[in-house]
């Protein structure tokens, strides 16, 4: 089974940056989407960015213009550059990878995020 390990959390101020990684422990064949996704305490878990293979991004509204995806599809590894970071930016942040190759989906453990007003 394919594992996925993000890294990059942290504590930061209000107003500073992280930049949250994704690797995997193998290559992953014919991805069509990955994504961020975090939740926070006593909250539903929700979808924060994602990008298709072809390059299209899309974000949720309260981090438009703040947050960035990238990916390296042929190197199964996705990015999320976090800037202007704010209190209730605090959440686990999950990586996801969706491939259409048997309609494989998979999930990283989660890297903690935390930021201090």
């Amino acid at each position: 089974q394919v594992q996925l390990v993000e890294s990059g959390g942290g504590l930061v101020q209000a107003g500073g940056s992280l930049r949250l990684s994704c690797t995997a422990s193998e290559d992953i064949i014919s991805i069509h989407v990955m994504g961020w996704h975090r939740q926070a305490p006593g909250k539903e878990r929700e979808l924060v960015a994602q990008i298709t293979s072809g390059g299209s991004a899309t974000y949720a509204d309260s981090v438009k213009g703040r947050f960035t995806i990238s990916g390296h599809v042929a190197k199964s590894s996705l990015y999320l550059q976090m800037d202007n970071l704010k209190p209730e930016d605090t959440a686990v942040y999950y990586c996801n990878v969706y491939s259409f190759y048997r309609g494989n989906s998979y999930w990283g453990q989660g890297t903690q995020v935390t930021v201090s007003s």
